[in-house]
């Protein structure tokens, strides 16, 4: 894991193929479920929000979420 160990909240800065580490930790929380998503099992994400999801459900969750308030 990207925190040696640590079991801290990491700080991630989200590109559209990756991402940058900017504060150590393990892991980071998905913006729909509020789960911790290991940094080695984080897949999805979006660039504009510099949100992390769990899996591709909450993605599309937040997405429809988004697309109804406008």
């Amino acid at each position: 894991m990207f925190g040696i160990g640590e079991e801290k909240q990491a700080e991630l800065r989200y590109f559209a193929a990756d991402y940058q580490l900017i504060k150590k930790g393990s892991y980071v929380i998905c913006a729909v479920t509020g789960e911790k998503i290991d940094l080695d099992s984080l897949n999805y994400w979006n660039v504009e929000r510099q949100e992390a999801y769990i899996n591709g459900a909450a993605s599309l969750k937040r997405e429809l979420e988004i697309k109804q308030k406008t």
